[in-house]
């Protein structure tokens, strides 16, 4: 079983920059792909960026260019760089993983953009 716990949310001022990682428990980290998901509140929860095993990434229209995805396979790390931030990225920011068909999520870390 994969556990996926994410960090780096806080407070930021627009045109600011923040770094959330998602580190992974388990020995099949390599092996998975995985995504960043927003939830803002009253809103669905939508796909930020994902990246596949091998390194790809995939980012939504509203992110391009803003945010870069990565991940560290020795760490057992995906990291989301997110770059002039807007308020409109105001969100909780989940990890997401899928096994064999079974979705598995973090807690999520809350991301608010604010002067």
């Amino acid at each position: 079983q994969v556990q996926l716990v994410e960090s780096g949310g806080g407070l930021v001022q627009p045109g600011g920059s923040l770094r959330l990682s998602c580190a992974a428990s388990g020995s099949i980290f390599s092996a998975l792909a995985m995504g960043w998901y927003r939830q803002a509140p009253g809103k669905q929860r939508e796909l930020v960026a994902g990246i596949t095993r091998e390194g790809s990434p995939t980012y939504a229209d509203s992110v391009k260019d803003r945010f870069t995805i990565s991940r560290d396979n020795a760490e057992k790390t995906v990291y989301l760089q997110m770059n002039s931030l807007k308020p409109e990225d105001t969100a909780v920011y989940y990890c997401h993983t899928n096994i064999r068909g079974l979705n598995t999520w973090g807690k999520g870390t809350q991301v608010t953009v604010s002067a």
